[in-house]
């Protein structure tokens, strides 16, 4: 798989951004994702929706992938997201075969990301001010949720 250039990360970030954004306004933990499909074309979004929907299950990876609908295969395809991928959100990743993930930020939460490097998947960190940004705000108004989140 060739390697994707920043302008077409950070573009496909936008969308991502948009649904923490949407996420965080809800009253819900801001992490959003797009899965993006090996010619470019977006096959779903979606954003943490554990608070919404009371479903501890309800990632911004997951709801990405729920959105996207079956697939025939997800080899060649990118999941993008706002914040590090969970060891759950990362499992998703292998279990699939999802090639490519783009990450915004992982300066709030280092999840998963150089353990799907390790198994072949290409790991691409932005280090975007505005994903860390929102993740710091959120977790400074909001640490016991945060926390619940992210299991501790």
């Amino acid at each position: 798989m060739e390697r994707i250039d920043q302008a077409q990360a950070r573009a496909w970030l936008a969308t991502a951004l948009a649904e923490a954004r949407a996420g965080l306004a809800e009253g819900g933990i801001p992490v959003g994702a797009a899965l993006y499909g090996a010619d470019g074309t977006l096959l779903g979004r979606g954003r943490n929706r554990r608070v919404q929907d009371g479903d501890p299950s309800a990632h911004g990876e997951t709801a990405a992938f729920r959105d996207a609908g079956r697939q025939r295969s997800y080899r060649g395809t990118t999941m993008v997201t706002t914040l590090s991928p969970c060891w759950y959100c990362s499992g998703l990743v292998r279990q699939f075969g999802i090639s490519r993930v783009v990450v915004g930020e992982a300066a709030t939460f280092h999840g998963g990301h150089d353990w799907l490097a390790g198994h072949g998947v290409q790991i691409v960190l932005l280090d975007d001010p505005e994903c860390t940004a929102l993740m710091r705000g959120f977790i400074e108004k909001n640490p016991a949720l945060w926390n619940e989140d992210i299991g501790e």
